[in-house]
This record gives structure tokens, C-alpha cells and sequence, in this order.
């Protein structure tokens, strides 16, 4: 080598640039991959999946068809709820893509049911939905009349025991509550 010095100095230049880089690397435990996704939901209380399917799900899907760096979209049509999950493609801003989703849900509110609420998900990623639960009374359990507990009774502590408290748990970005029947008030 006839540059000895020449080539130690630039070995220990790139070393030393090397690990300054390496000490500003943002390191996550669980990288996020996942790509830019709107999730569309609509509560269809006493609607069976096919017809969640034929009369909510394949309005809305269609309604997104033809959205601006549009990916894809895939669906889940369960007993009652429709959801909807729009993916755009890489490097699309998240505000924009909601605001595009948004637009097309308001065109698509004329074709859905009555009776029937549309909301877009919150700001997350693909990993946000990870637990679903079920809310159950215990074998024998009564109410103080005697009385097994009811569907609307089950869904009434969910709503207004369980639900706030998860919401206060840090990370978890929002509660959804399926089945059981609302408690109604009609007032004559």
C-alpha cells in the first residue's frame, strides 16, 4: 500500500461516520410497515351479513372505486356492521386520503339504508384493531329481582362501564361495540 496513512484515515473517517449514523437510526420494537388505509364503518343494527354485504358494504366499495392513488379495497361484512378498509398507496398523506374517503362517503349516504351510521375510523395504522371481546354474565348470575341479565343490560354496561374505561387506557385509539340491543327511551 503505498498511501498507508491516507487509507487508515479514511478507514476511521468512514467508521466514525458509520456509527454517528448509526446512533440517529429511529428504532422501533414493532417497525410499522403497514400501508395508508381509511377505515369506513356503518352500523346497520339488525341487518344479517348478506345484507350488510348487498345493501351497505357494495354501495360504499363502489363509491371508492376511481379515488386518486387508490390501492385497493377489502371489506367485512358482519352481523350489523359493515366495514370497509380503503389503501392507498405508499407515500399518500393520511389527511389527504381521509378527506378523500370523506368526500365519497357524503355521495354515498343517498344509497345506504335509513337508519344506518357511517363513520370513518380513527387515525391509525393496520395494526390498531387487536382484541375483540365479548361481554357475558356469569353462569347463574341474577339481577337483584331474580332475573337473568338481558342483552340490552349487557350492552348498557359495555357502553357505559367498560367502554370509558378502556378509552382511558394508553394506546388504545377507540372502542367499537357490536350486538346487544341499546337501551331506548320514547318519550310520548
Amino acid at each position: 500500500i503505498q498511501n498507508r496513512w491516507l487509507v487508515i484515515m479514511a478507514a476511521i473517517a468512514v467508521g466514525a461516520l458509520g456509527a454517528w449514523n448509526f446512533t440517529r437510526l429511529p428504532i422501533d420494537a414493532v417497525p410499522d410497515i403497514t400501508n395508508v388505509q381509511v377505515q369506513v364503518n356503518t352500523v346497520a343494527p339488525g341487518y344479517s351479513p348478506l345484507e350488510v354485504e348487498q345493501r351497505i358494504t357494495f354501495p360504499i366499495e363502489t363509491a371508492m372505486g376511481g379515488l386518486p392513488k387508490l390501492d385497493y379495497t377489502r371489506s367485512l361484512s358482519r352481523y350489523g356492521l359493515s366495514q370497509v378498509t380503503v389503501v392507498f398507496k405508499d407515500g399518500t398523506d393520511i389527511y389527504f386520503a381521509r378527506q378523500l374517503v370523506n368526500e365519497r362517503i357524503q355521495q354515498a349516504k343517498d344509497k345506504l339504508p335509513p337508519g344506518t351510521e357511517t363513520s370513518m375510523g380513527p387515525v391509525s395504522t393496520g395494526l390498531g384493531e387487536i382484541y375483540m371481546y365479548a361481554v357475558e354474565a356469569k353462569p347463574g348470575a341474577r339481577r337483584p329481582d331474580g332475573t337473568p341479565y338481558s342483552a340490552t343490560e349487557l350492552r348498557t354496561v359495555q357502553d357505559w362501564i367498560i367502554k370509558p374505561q378502556l378509552r382511558t387506557v394508553p394506546g388504545i385509539v377507540e372502542v367499537n361495540t357490536i350486538g346487544g340491543y341499546e337501551k331506548q327511551f320514547h318519550v310520548l
